[in-house]
């Protein structure tokens, strides 16, 4: 895969990402509380109704900002590998990242036995009491 084909792509998302970002920082979704979002809706006018779907919207975009966020530095790791010449390794198991799984997701760290290893542990962690 050629190095500046790859960065470029990277870039990109990082650039698309960082939109998506500055967006909710823009909205305000970071900076006030959710007391603070909801102290609009009074709970004397509003049925309750309204005041769960404010939080579940406020909580559905912070959901959306984290995984945003966790995209963007997954990215950034991207560019640092390409720089270090690491890129496209698998960082678990040092063997080669397939090319078809680097063109589709660029920003990928584990080859496609070792991501899903990763994700069935990740699994069984959140299925413990």
């Amino acid at each position: 895969m050629d190095d500046e084909l790859v960065r470029g792509r990277l870039e990109e998302e990082r650039t698309r990402l960082g939109g998506l970002r500055d967006g909710y920082f823009a909205d305000g979704l970071t900076s006030e509380s959710e007391e603070d979002s909801l102290s609009e809706l009074s709970s004397v006018d509003q049925h309750q109704a309204d005041v769960g779907t404010e939080t579940f919207n406020r909580e559905r975009d912070l959901s959306i900002l984290e995984r945003v966020e966790a995209e963007l530095a997954d990215v950034e790791h991207a560019l640092r590998r390409l720089d270090d010449g690491s890129y496209g390794t698998c960082e678990a198991c040092g063997n080669a990242i397939g090319e078809a799984r680097l063109e589709a997701m660029p920003a990928a760290r584990f080859c496609l036995q070792d991501q899903a290893l990763a994700e069935r542990e990740a699994r069984q962690v959140g299925e413990q009491p």
